[in-house]
């Protein structure tokens, strides 16, 4: 199972999503160990919030997608891709994707003012 995380500069469950540009791509398969994960750092123009679903992505192919934040845009985009998005309010990434992987629930999100922003704008962007 190819899990991605958001995160900020690879320490922590990045809030705001779209707008992610480090995430940390972990392959799972089941009963071995947690590999060490892939590092994956997203070009401006691949960025979710500016990306234009117009050709291949960097995370195509992702399951789950675990976040701290994520608006509508944010989830139509891997909507589309097949990625389903957990949003959590965890800041580690090791333990969110322990959760995940031992079918717990995340920890609610945190309030994120740019989150609630963002929805404002999405409703009159192309999104």
């Amino acid at each position: 199972m190819l899990i991605a995380i958001a995160t900020r500069d690879f320490e922590s469950v990045s809030g705001h999503a779209g707008q992610a540009r480090d995430w940390l791509l972990y392959d799972c398969k089941p009963g071995q160990p947690i590999p060490d994960p892939s590092r994956v750092t997203l070009q401006k123009e691949q960025v979710f919030h500016h990306f234009k679903d117009d050709g291949p992505h960097p995370l195509d192919g992702v399951e789950v997608a675990i976040v701290g934040s994520a608006g509508d845009g944010f989830l139509r985009h891997l909507n589309k891709r097949g990625t389903q998005v957990l949003q959590t309010g965890e800041t580690s990434p090791a333990a969110a994707l322990g959760k995940v992987l031992d079918g717990e629930a995340l920890p609610d999100t945190r309030f994120d003012i740019t989150t609630t922003l963002c929805k404002i704008r999405d409703l009159f962007s192309r999104h």
